[in-house]
């Protein structure tokens, strides 16, 4: 793989995460091994929801097909978008011409550098409802996002009807992405695998870009 380049895309999920805790199990001097026991919310860091997280559909995360876990993708540098502004498909006029149906978009805002500040849930960059119509006409495969939501979490109207609209397109939303940075401006393969987690409402994933 000479002239690849692999991206990880994925925040480390840690105890100082919502809904996560992270304890120790068992331990080498007392059991012969380590291993610590994990309670993680299922949208917790870096994730990818099911149709079923806003019962769109009964899909749940481990019977969403696993080719679609990995797919051509682009970029878009949205790193001067301000607090709480939406995202239109103006934004996104640097790949318009470009993407093709069955491509993922990944929307670099830089949010993920807000991590522990009150601003990275309360006022995150949203997804418009003409743009989310718009993802679903061009058939997006997956749509990533750096905030952990693509709608403002604090208005449940809004947060429902935007993911009901990009899941209803068949978009798998995958949330909590970072490093976005190091990608390149051309398209790159991405990886996003969820845990298989049975009858999974959405579930911690690790993501990662291959560029050429």
């Amino acid at each position: 793989m000479i002239g690849t380049k692999i991206i990880d895309l994925t925040l480390p999920i840690n105890n100082t995460m919502g809904g996560v805790s992270i304890e120790p199990a068992k331990t080498i001097s007392k059991d012969g091994w380590n291993a610590t026991t994990l309670h993680l919310y299922s949208h917790s860091g870096t994730h990818m929801d099911a149709p079923m997280h806003f019962n769109v559909s009964n899909e749940t995360i481990d019977v969403l097909p696993v080719k679609r876990f990995v797919s051509k993708a682009w970029k878009v540098n949205l790193t001067h978008i301000k607090p709480k502004e939406s995202i239109t498909v103006a934004h996104l006029s640097s790949i318009q011409d470009k993407i093709l149906p069955g491509d993922s978009i990944l929307l670099h805002t830089g949010w993920s550098s807000k991590i522990g500040t009150l601003a990275y849930r309360n006022d995150l960059p949203r997804i418009s409802k003409e743009l989310a119509i718009w993802l679903g006409s061009k058939k997006v495969n997956i749509l990533g996002v750096e905030p952990p939501s693509v709608a403002d979490v604090n208005n449940i109207s809004e947060v429902t009807e935007i993911h009901e609209i990009i899941m209803r397109n068949n978009i798998i939303i995958v949330e909590g992405l970072t490093n976005l940075n190091s990608l390149g401006d051309n398209s790159f393969t991405l990886i996003a695998l969820p845990l298989k987690v049975e009858n999974g409402d959405g579930s911690p994933a690790r993501v990662i870009a291959i560029e050429e």
